[in-house]
């Protein structure tokens, strides 16, 4: 099975401002940003990652893949990756009910069982759904009985988290990092307590100095080996090293990590699960 590597405009995914009205319940300040105001909702569901654990579609229960996840920021936009695909909804919210448009996504080529998934959970997460939320559970319930079970994602620590690079970020272009990439060159990095950075870039491994202050990582220069690889893999390293200099804003959602330079460029990353730890690159 070969994924497709393929470069989908972020303008895409961010869809449509939301227009509400009122105050958001949540754990948030309440305020929101743009034109549209603050949302307003009973069942703080904006701004939280959630992981999908299982669909029920025409009474069939489907539990997801590992990694399934869906998240509704404040401004109105759903995103969503069952497995498979990059999935954008333009989202609206108001009380206990979350209304999502017409999804676009991506089109790579995965597993049977997973692209039966995502099509169940596609179903499951059109049209107007009823929100409960019980703890750090919650259910999403379209007319019809369709159901969607999610938990919030805790988020990820930092440091001694292994990171799989899987998006390269430039400026609103967003490029997945090809799946089928050999394992041993598969770009990850693990943050560790004394301040230094070290994984695989996509062809070589590398090390060096990451300074944690804030929301921001300062990264220093990077020493590593000196292997050749093929052109594919060798533009994945170019673009995760410069991702890898100098200042970056990060950000940790769930089990994501967000890294981006003041020009724009970045990378996407995921914690790898439980146990796996930090490993050598």
């Amino acid at each position: 099975m070969r994924t497709q590597r393929m470069t989908l405009s972020v303008s895409v995914l961010a869809l449509l401002t939301l227009a509400a009205c009122g105050t958001e319940s949540g754990s948030g300040s309440g305020k929101g940003s743009g034109e549209g105001g603050s949302v307003q909702s009973d069942v703080p569901v904006t701004g939280v990652a959630w992981s999908v654990d299982s669909v029920t579609v025409d009474g069939r229960k489907t539990k997801a893949p590992e990694g399934a996840r869906l998240e509704i920021d404040p401004k109105g936009r759903a995103t969503a990756d069952f497995g498979c695909n990059h999935i954008g909804v333009d989202a609206r919210v108001k009380g206990d009910r979350v209304t999502l448009g017409k999804p676009v996504t991506t089109q790579m080529v995965c597993g049977e069982d997973i692209e039966k998934f995502e099509k169940a959970a596609i179903d499951a997460m059109g049209g107007e759904l009823t929100a409960k939320l019980s703890g750090d559970k919650l259910t999403l319930t379209k007319e019809g009985g369709h159901t969607m079970e999610l938990s919030e994602e805790k988020a990820a620590d930092l440091v001694g988290t292994r990171w799989t690079v899987t998006t390269l970020l430039d400026g609103k272009t967003a490029t997945t990092v090809p799946a089928d990439l050999p394992e041993e060159r598969t770009p990850h990095l693990t943050f560790a307590d004394d301040g230094t950075v070290r994984g695989n870039s996509g062809c070589n491994s590398f090390s060096g100095k990451a300074a944690v202050k804030g929301s921001t990582i300062v990264f220093g220069s990077t020493a590593g080996t000196r292997k050749m690889c093929p052109e594919a893999e060798m533009a994945v390293e170019r673009a995760v090293l410069a991702a890898l200099s100098g200042p970056a804003t990060y950000t940790i959602k769930g089990s994501t990590l967000t890294l981006t330079a003041d020009d724009g460029k970045g990378i996407g990353a995921t914690a790898a699960p439980a146990g796996t730890g930090s490993q050598h690159g």
